[in-house]
């Protein structure tokens, strides 16, 4: 869409950049009140809750006059995921206490097919639907999210205390321990996946165009995506089996590392394989990275370990993507960017091993 939304409100480079830049800024700095709401309300009303800030802030997108009001809705948008995210860990762990890895792999394979399915069909299926104009067609993808919200209000189980509460009966704490090292080890290896993703999804059309394989660029973007879908469907067969296991953790960032490795040492179909595994990786590190608050803490801690694991990784993916653009300037080779990327990668390899798991029910120690 930025095409269309560019020629219409007249936005610079720098604009879109912002524009780009700012969800990903909201979902680090909004997690740690997610955990709050969840704290006061509940997991269930803070995912409705977010859901519906997330539909007013897309259809206030849709109606944006200037670059400004666009930030603004921008803004609100993510802020709405971004509730919702410290809140699924949490939903997991409540309704699915015995099938983390399940619920886990449901939701995660959610997230990847509704990214594959709004991706694939906005431009050939939803912008003739209304006229090739970008702003129903943005507006539109509001309604699923509060027909979603409806059906969570009645299906979702209810559980007798649904804000998380402490042995005599207090409302659980919802800020981060930052010392605890339990969060910097989770959240450095989500960001170790997330780094890996969104970055070679930045960075590698500039790649391919610096290597004269323009023709590459699609096709390299499809296969980085879809293939994540084979990874997050693999894990609702196999989570059971998966679960509390150290090796899925240790081969899922390994094959993302040699696979970035891999591809910029190509410039040809190898690409577009290498790009492919490389988001079967990711996909599969995803889902598995996603369980671990549950898996790890206690029931009343998942909402604030979750959410220092969320700003951690979001705050690291953003600081390599700078380090990453930086390294190219500085070696003036596009490929060079992927140094940085690579080396994100390489946290959860040496974290991965000191993850001690627990057997079901029970007590988790620090």
């Amino acid at each position: 869409m930025l095409p269309h939304i560019q020629r219409d409100l007249g936005l610079s480079g720098t604009q879109i950049g912002i524009l780009t830049g700012l969800p990903v800024i909201f979902f680090a700095a909004v997690a740690v009140p997610g955990s709050l709401l969840i704290a006061r309300t509940g997991v269930l009303s803070t995912l409705v809750f977010g859901l519906l800030v997330t539909a007013l802030g897309s259809g206030l997108r849709a109606l944006a006059p200037a670059a400004h009001p666009l930030y603004v809705a921008t803004m609100l948008m993510a802020a709405g995921i971004a509730l919702m995210q410290p809140a699924m860990p949490a939903a997991v762990r409540r309704w699915l206490p015995e099938r983390i890895s399940l619920g886990t792999a449901v939701y995660t394979n959610g997230l990847i097919v509704g990214e594959i399915v709004a991706v694939s069909i906005m431009l050939p299926v939803v912008m003739p639907l209304v006229g090739d104009s970008w702003r129903p067609a943005i507006a539109l993808w509001s309604a699923p999210v509060v027909l979603i919200a409806g059906l969570i209000c009645v299906l979702a189980p209810r559980t007798p205390a649904d804000t998380p509460r402490d042995a005599a009966g207090t409302r659980a704490p919802w800020w981060p321990d930052w010392r605890d090292p339990l969060v910097w080890r989770l959240g450095l290896i989500l960001a170790s996946v997330n780094t890996m993703y969104f970055c070679t999804n930045g960075f590698l059309p500039a790649y391919l165009e610096s290597v004269r394989r323009p023709d590459l660029i699609s096709a390299g973007l499809i296969a980085l995506n879809f293939g994540q879908l084979p990874a997050s469907l693999l894990l609702l067969l196999a989570a059971g089996r998966l679960e509390r296991r150290v090796w899925p953790y240790l081969v899922s960032n390994l094959l993302a590392v040699l696979s970035i490795g891999a591809l910029i040492s190509t410039a040809s179909g190898f690409t577009v394989f290498w790009a492919g595994l490389l988001g079967f990786a990711c996909g599969a590190a995803l889902a598995l990275g996603l369980a671990l608050s549950p898996l790890l803490s206690e029931p009343i801690d998942v909402p604030r370990v979750s959410a220092g694991m969320f700003t951690i990784s979001y705050l690291i993916a953003m600081l390599i993507s700078v380090v990453a653009g930086a390294t190219w300037d500085a070696i003036g080779v596009a490929r060079a960017a992927f140094l940085p990327i690579a080396a994100a990668g390489l946290p959860a390899l040496v974290l991965a091993p000191t993850l001690r798991f627990r057997r079901p029910g029970t007590r988790v120690g620090r």
